[in-house]
């Protein structure tokens, strides 16, 4: 049995800033490469780094060959809140960098392949309530554009070329160890900082969004946990529905409420994010993630709030 090596693309970001850790931890820190634009503030020398502009594939594949890779994760993407303020470079960024990597794959035989999709792709004309996982996907943002023809894009070569090509829907998701990227659903990251410094958050999105959310350990958990599954359990090369909680501000200020006495919250109704939030789902049905693979969350709202807030105060 070979070593994995593997690339992670994107590495600075909210998912894999965590992503990076957990597997240098089952598969060793040297078997990890980390990249991104540039070395993050607070880069280690726990395991190897290379600055990459994944547009540019040529570079992309001197890395490929330097380290001898044998997966890749791409994360690297614009988000969709960004992504809508420049829509060209969006689809550039989204879908170019996935083509680069699935024919990488093929070239050089890798073992799999980790793209990341998002509960963008569905849109206002989806049921909103225990979204199932096959359903009406019509995205109105390019971010969820992007998104649902990135799923189609590596069924496609799972069925063409037997590639093994692994994905996740991810709803809003919640850490304390990074910056969020400019998300829709990134109010529920600030709102914990805000909490802390100034017990007082105004957020973007009405009182009563209510969004399907997770927490950054559950999704990085769900993540490997696909990765780690035999080929044979996979059963969806699209992309899988990926359930945690589904809350809305009001939710969650409440929660914190619990631990921060007099916190306060208002609500401002301009936010152009407000128009893409009330697109998307309300909750999320995952019964094939749960059956095929043994997903299952283990944080709520509460559980979380508690975490969020104990860890944000002692890294403040």
């Amino acid at each position: 049995m070979r070593t994995e090596r593997i690339l992670v693309v994107g590495s600075n970001g909210q998912i894999g800033t965590e992503l990076v850790a957990e597997l240098r931890k089952v598969h060793g820190n040297a078997n990890v490469i980390a990249s991104d634009l540039k070395a993050p503030e607070s880069h280690s020398s726990d395991g190897p780094f290379e600055t990459l502009d994944i547009l540019d594939k040529y570079h992309f594949t001197d890395v490929v060959k330097k380290y001898e890779v044998t997966q890749v994760y791409l994360l690297a993407a614009l988000l969709s809140a960004i992504a809508e303020k420049d829509h060209r470079f969006a689809w550039k960024l989204n879908m170019k960098s996935l083509q680069i990597v699935l024919d990488a794959a093929l070239d050089f035989k890798f073992s799999k392949v980790y793209w990341p999709s998002s509960i963008a792709v569905f849109g206002p004309s989806t049921p909103r309530v225990l979204t199932p996982q096959c359903t009406i996907t019509e995205p109105t943002t390019i971010y969820g554009i992007t998104k649902l023809a990135g799923e189609r894009l590596c069924e496609y070569y799972f069925l063409k070329y037997g590639l093994d090509v692994r994905s996740i829907r991810y709803p809003g998701l919640i850490g304390w160890k990074s910056a969020p990227g400019g998300g829709t659903t990134d109010y529920a990251v600030h709102i914990y900082h805000e909490a802390l410094r100034n017990k007082s958050y105004e957020c973007f999105l009405k009182a009563d969004t209510t969004l399907p959310m997770m927490y950054m350990p559950d999704a990085i958990r769900g993540t490997l946990q696909l990765m780690d599954a035999p080929a044979e359990q996979v059963k969806i090369r699209s992309s899988y529905n990926f359930a945690g909680m589904s809350f809305n501000p009001y939710d969650v200020a409440k929660s914190i409420e619990k631990h921060i006495s007099g916190f306060q919250i208002s609500y401002k109704d301009t936010d152009p994010r407000q128009a893409i939030a009330a697109g998307w789902p309300e909750s999320i049905e995952d019964s094939e993630a749960r059956q095929h693979w043994g997903w299952k969350p283990e944080f709520g709202l509460d559980e979380m709030t508690r975490d969020m807030l104990e860890n944000l105060a002692v890294a403040v």
